[in-house]
């Protein structure tokens, strides 16, 4: 039988970067660092997903300033001390795995300063021990109970360029294989993007170019930063799901844009940007919009979303509606999932050769064994 599309290898242009397999782990939020940094339990957490067989792992939204997480419990680059902690993780995981690593580097906007989501998730005030004072492109909050957030000055706009650019030096330094900027689910880049958030009147406000110019700075000073052979791909929400707020279009013509800037790839996703979304979510609900943006960029992208049977992932990909799918939720909840698609589908993936007595009787070349 042919090699199932799904697990054949991905070389990345222009870079020395090959893909075992067009499985991505997609970015989770843990909520587990502590002051910015990680610990035990993402040295556990990435471990157990780097043996997964997937073809990338992505560690999750990583804020580039303090005040850019979603809660006070998120992962940070913005000093070399959050730097330190993360170099002493990944190397404990590449001890033992293969697996490139890629990070998303992200800002929360006016959705941060929130509590963790098993304490409810409901934004913190200012004045809380794990709280702080929000900040978006306008003086409007996400929920109208929410503290409004400082709109952002252009004084702002040049520390926050500079805060990426400086993140992604640091996952550069650390060896990382690639780095995706976070321009999706109502954060920060998302929050300029839309006209439902963006209430500007400067060149950063108005039209979609003007709405466009902040998050493609940050990609242009995120892809100065970080090393030329190396991939910077982009997150975006392709619809707010919302009348008159960021739509497929406008995410046609900031792909294009992002294509023409040397963007590695683009993962599509969608909504987070305004409560009052009405999606109509099943299995795929979001493949249409991954096809839409593949037909009008050569650039890989990635089709997320309900994605969670191996026939499923191999038909979105056999048929050219994306290049890989991101596989989030359903790896949290079977870390061996790409074990599993590999051996319904008659294909073979790598795994540590402690794991190779496990493979089923069923099928004995489950484990490639190079």
């Amino acid at each position: 039988m042919p090699q199932p599309v799904l697990f054949r290898p991905f070389p990345v242009e222009g870079s020395g970067l090959v893909l075992s397999n067009r499985i991505v782990i997609a970015p989770m939020c843990q909520y587990s660092a502590e002051n910015g940094q990680m610990n035990d339990w993402h040295q556990m957490h990435l471990g157990q997903l780097a043996q997964s067989g997937a073809g990338l792992l992505t560690i999750e939204a990583t804020a580039v300033t303090p005040e850019g997480r979603i809660t006070h419990a998120d992962l940070g680059l913005w000093d070399e001390a959050c730097a330190a902690a993360m170099g002493r993780v990944l190397d404990s995981v590449r001890r033992w795995s293969s697996m490139p690593l890629a990070l998303q580097l992200s800002h929360a906007g006016r959705k941060g300063s929130c509590a963790r989501p098993w304490k409810g998730g409901a934004q913190l005030p200012p004045g809380h021990a794990d709280g702080w004072q929000t900040v978006a492109p306008s003086a409007c909050g996400f929920l109208q109970t929410d503290l409004p957030p400082r709109a952002l000055d252009l004084s702002d706009l040049a520390r926050l360029r500079t805060a990426f650019a400086e993140a992604a030096a640091r996952a550069g330094a650390l060896g990382l294989d690639a780095v995706q900027i976070h321009a999706a689910h109502g954060y920060l880049l998302h929050q300029f993007l839309s006209p439902l958030s963006n209430q500007r009147s400067d060149a950063y406000g108005g039209s979609l170019e003007n709405r466009m110019r902040f998050p493609l700075e940050v990609f242009d000073a995120v892809r100065a930063a970080f090393p030329a052979d190396r991939p910077v791909s982009v997150r975006v929400s392709a619809t707010d799901w919302m009348e008159a707020g960021w739509d497929l279009e406008s995410t046609l013509a900031l792909a294009q844009a992002l294509e023409a800037r040397g963007c590695g790839g683009i993962h599509v996703s969608s909504g987070g940007l305004d409560p009052r979304q009405a999606i109509a979510i099943g299995p795929n609900y979001q493949v249409p919009l991954a096809r839409a943006v593949k037909a009008a960029v050569k650039m890989p992208v990635v089709a997320v979303g309900l994605i969670t049977e191996p026939q499923q992932a191999e038909a979105i990909v056999a048929t050219g509606d994306a290049d890989f799918v991101g596989i989030a939720r359903a790896i949290l909840y079977d870390p061996r999932w790409p074990w599993h698609a590999a051996a319904a589908l008659g294909a073979q993936i790598e795994a540590a050769p402690q794991y190779w007595r496990s493979q089923p009787a069923t099928q004995r070349d489950l484990f490639r064994q190079g």
